[in-house]
């Protein structure tokens, strides 16, 4: 049973609100906060949510190349052909993506894995696409990849995995510098710090 115990006549509202747990950091109260808002100052805000989330769930799917969001085969980064297709940046989320981007610093390709690794919640080389990451990084063109991923401990191990499989199939590899600080979310990080950890990786 869910730890809002709605009587029969409110079961819709029950299923909103551990819809909206399943959110990152929404806990049960937050969710009801969030529910009871929406339902008593903002119904067309809802609907409109309600909306682009059906709207996203239809049309978004993973670019061919770089495994990122996109309506079409290929996103609009993977489309341009200005970009330099020997580097190519492994990042975590489209979250990640777009702090990079953001950032005017790196003009090559990216991959985004969709995840790190993390063997106690059960998330394997699999799971993050490494296969297709290996696929892209021996297209014959890229020559330098730069890892990414966050300073944590599963992005760290992320980065070391992909070290080991990207060395042995002889690519260059190289890690973004620690301007960017231990434990941190690259998408939450100034994209200042962002610039610099690229400029001066190893």
């Amino acid at each position: 049973m869910s730890g809002f115990d709605a009587p029969p006549d409110t079961r819709s509202l029950s299923t909103l609100i551990q819809a909206l747990r399943r959110l990152p950091g929404v806990g049960q109260k937050s969710a009801q906060r969030m529910a009871f808002h929406l339902l008593q100052h903002d119904r067309t805000g809802a609907q409109e949510l309600a909306q682009a989330l059906q709207q996203a769930v239809q049309h978004l799917r993973h670019c061919q190349q770089c495994h990122t969001f996109t309506e079409q085969a290929l996103c609009q980064v993977c489309q341009d052909e200005g970009r330099d297709g020997s580097r190519l940046c492994v990042l975590e989320t489209p979250a990640d993506q777009a702090a990079m981007e953001r950032t005017g610093a790196f003009h090559g390709r990216y991959f985004v894995l969709m995840g790190r690794l993390s063997p106690l919640d059960g998330v394997g080389p699999r799971d993050i696409g490494m296969q297709q990451l290996l696929q892209r990084a021996c297209d014959g063109q890229v020559q330098e990849v730069i890892l990414a991923t966050s300073f944590t401990a599963e992005g760290e191990a992320t980065a070391h995995a992909l070290t080991e499989a990207l060395t042995r199939r002889g690519l260059q590899v190289t890690r973004l510098a620690r301007g960017v600080p231990v434990g941190s979310e690259l998408e939450f990080v100034d994209l200042g710090t962002i610039a610099h950890a690229l400029a001066d990786r190893r």
